[in-house]
């Protein structure tokens, strides 16, 4: 008899999976932060798509992808908000 171990792709792609979902989470976080800052009419709905994809993918890191669901959301309210006040599409402080 032979003993043999588990073929480590049996395991490896759920382990891939939560650990790309992890990362969307971080970098919708970090985008929806930037976007607060620069392009946000772009980061916003970037991370809007990360988070929303991290979260539908089981993340562990569940309250960070809820931030950048947040972060995206207010991009987008704040790209409205000064382009109101502007008349224009683009904005300038």
């Amino acid at each position: 008899m032979r003993l043999t171990t588990p073929a480590p792709h049996r395991t490896a792609p759920h382990r891939t999976a939560v650990r790309d979902a992890d990362g969307m989470a971080v970098a919708s976080f970090v985008l929806g932060l930037l976007g607060l800052l620069v392009l946000n009419i772009v980061l916003g709905p970037i991370a809007i798509a990360l988070a929303t994809t991290a979260l539908r993918r089981g993340t562990s890191r569940r309250g960070r992808a809820c931030l950048g669901l947040g972060l995206g959301i207010a991009d987008l309210l704040v790209l409205l908000a000064l382009t109101q006040m502007n008349d224009t599409i683009s904005w300038s402080f």
